[in-house]
């Protein structure tokens, strides 16, 4: 099918542009959304007459979206899940998941423009490409965790698995420590109770010589 776009679309054309995309897209996508019109003599002549109103909109929201992305680059969502020691999730996080996150957090941002490529079946930090405008992207941080303090040890730049490696060590150091203060206390009470016997011999020694 023939579209005449009315505004930039990724990897297809800017406003204005007539382009030949699959049917299925244009009925599916881009016709429903108002991103594009069947390109017929009657709709691209109508765009023209509208072509300088709709660059003056697309303006407007260019900027909104702009102002936007200042607060908004780089922000970490907090996103709690259960999970696995391993770290891996019962479950996955999704596009809507990370939208619901930052409208709680007080931006308007819906799951659709929210682009990963995968779920996210992990904890710890998942940057994530949010699009805020045909012309305008940001990246935010999903920081998934198990719970509020893990998020901000994470947040800092450990993961789970390291924090879990970390108690490991420390545990097997503990009890390395403990068999140590065992093993010198067993050579204390063996040193004590050597001349406690010599003592005895010794005792026995001299009623003998009496």
């Amino acid at each position: 099918m023939q579209v005449i776009l009315l505004e930039r679309v990724a990897k297809l054309g800017q406003m204005g542009d007539v382009v030949n995309v699959k049917d299925g897209f244009a009925r599916n996508y881009l016709l429903p959304q108002g991103k594009a019109l069947r390109a017929t003599p009657e709709n691209i002549r109508r765009f023209e007459e509208q072509k300088a109103q709709l660059e003056a909109r697309n303006l407007e929201l260019r900027r909104e979206a702009e102002a936007v992305a200042e607060k908004l680059d780089g922000k970490q969502f907090v996103i709690i899940r259960a999970a696995a020691d391993t770290g891996a999730l019962y479950g996955s996080v999704t596009a809507r998941d990370i939208a619901n996150a930052m409208t709680e957090d007080g931006f308007t941002v819906d799951r659709r423009q929210v682009t990963i490529d995968r779920p996210i079946k992990e904890l710890g930090l998942h940057e994530i490409t949010v699009r805020l405008h045909p012309e305008v992207e940001v990246t935010v941080v999903a920081n998934v965790a198990r719970n509020e303090e893990e998020a901000k040890i994470q947040s800092e730049g450990k993961s789970v698995q390291q924090l879990a490696a970390e108690a490991e060590a420390a545990a097997e150091l503990e009890m390395a420590e403990l068999f140590e203060d065992i093993g010198a206390a067993a050579l204390d009470e063996e040193g004590s109770e050597a001349p406690a016997a010599e003592a005895a011999s010794g005792e026995g020694d001299e009623e003998k010589e009496g």
